[in-house]
């Protein structure tokens, strides 16, 4: 997926999901990243290229499925790519045993109430869970972090305000890859009331840490 810049009804442009919680992460593990990477020979531009992990590969290959894109052909260690198609093939039982119904893939939206926007991965129903409408997120990572869950609660508060005849009212749907193994895993959340709260919060506190850093620089 792409980068999205996000614009209000006058043009102004607003922060993003990511971009919000990104300015409240943790910084220590980044710190260690960032050295481990100088120690390693590398600039902090050459590691942020992504590697061709089994995780990601497997990301790839379900984005390709859901937009109804044909398969792309994967390059590199046949040993990763192995190990991102069985990957995909768990997630495709899995879809298959929970009748996943994907009505909407990669859809950018922006609030006009709260004044920032967020591009979601997926809507869909589950019928063997709940029939109501769900929100889906596909993740490559090696474990699953809070940030996750306010991403999706910001999703979620995105689709509301702008679909209200049609909420999120059948839960929110994480499935994951390793990045090394490709393992998947699914992980359901019936509720992100507080953490749709807690987005909010971390939405106007983003603008007050943003007005004094302008006032010190």
């Amino acid at each position: 997926m792409g980068t999205h810049l996000y614009r209000d009804a006058d043009g102004k442009r607003v922060p993003s999901v990511t971009t919000i919680i990104g300015r409240f992460k943790e910084s220590g593990a980044l710190l260690y990243w960032a050295n481990t990477c100088g120690l390693n020979g590398q600039t902090l531009d050459e590691a942020r290229i992504p590697a061709a992990s089994a995780g990601t590969m497997a990301h790839t290959l379900v984005e390709h499925h859901l937009n109804g894109r044909d398969e792309p052909k994967l390059v590199g260690d046949p040993n990763i790519i192995a190990k991102a198609q069985a990957a995909y093939k768990a997630y495709l039982s899995w879809q298959d045993m929970t009748n996943l119904q994907v009505r909407h893939t990669e859809v950018p939206l922006v609030s006009a109430k709260h004044k920032f926007g967020g591009c979601l991965d997926a809507i869909g129903i589950v019928p063997t869970m709940n029939n109501g409408l769900a929100l889906c997120d596909w993740k490559s990572s090696n474990s699953v972090y809070a940030d996750y869950l306010y991403q999706l609660a910001g999703y979620a508060i995105l689709w509301n305000e702008n679909y209200p005849e049609t909420p999120i009212t059948g839960g929110f749907h994480l499935c994951r890859f390793a990045k090394e193994e490709g393992d998947f895993g699914h992980h359901y959340y019936p509720s992100l009331d507080e953490e749709m709260e807690t987005f909010i919060a971390m939405r106007a506190l983003y603008d007050r840490v943003k007005k004094t850093e302008k006032r010190v620089r």
